[in-house]
């Protein structure tokens, strides 16, 4: 091997030990801000540990709906298998309601109760994350289409 090649692949496996260190650095800080959709009944079969942060989607139960003092709202989330008791302080979004599509990001507490610091709320299940959506067709209660679920799966197509 000549000189020219030697410095060559020197070079090249310096350059690929950099590269290969800097996406292991950029997925170790990406892996703390990564959260994943649960539903009601997910949470309640795989046992999350308290303090996991993750969002939680479903339906917001009927007649769940309590307001407190200082912007405090309690409700509850539902699959209809499964119902999670949340607790918020904030403004909700003005198409947030009972029975209407929901998705919390917040972390569980030891007690149940999931601490929510993120609600958003849907106005039809053409622009449920698809988590939700294959979780309510599992169950029977999703009101959409075949189409609505393509779209579900398609962010930024139009109807």
């Amino acid at each position: 091997m000549t000189r020219r090649k030697a410095r060559r692949l020197v070079l090249i496996s310096a350059c690929g030990t950099v590269l290969a260190l800097a996406v292991g650095l950029i997925l170790s800080a990406m892996s703390g801000s990564i959260v994943f959709f649960r539903s009601p009944t997910e949470v309640a079969q795989q046992g999350v540990a308290p303090g996991t942060r993750f969002r939680l989607g479903g339906l917001v139960k009927e007649g769940s709906l309590r307001r407190g003092p200082d912007q405090t709202v309690d409700f509850a989330v539902t699959d209809t298998n499964s119902t999670v008791q949340v607790s918020y302080k904030g403004l909700l979004p003005d198409l947030f309601r009972e029975g209407q599509g929901v998705v919390t990001e917040g972390m569980l507490e030891p007690s149940g109760l999931f601490r929510a610091d993120t609600v958003l709320a849907k106005h039809d299940e053409s622009y449920m994350p698809r988590e939700a959506a294959d979780a309510l067709k599992a169950q029977g209660h999703w009101q959409g289409s075949r189409n609505t679920s393509d779209r579900a799966a398609t962010p930024g197509t139009r109807s």
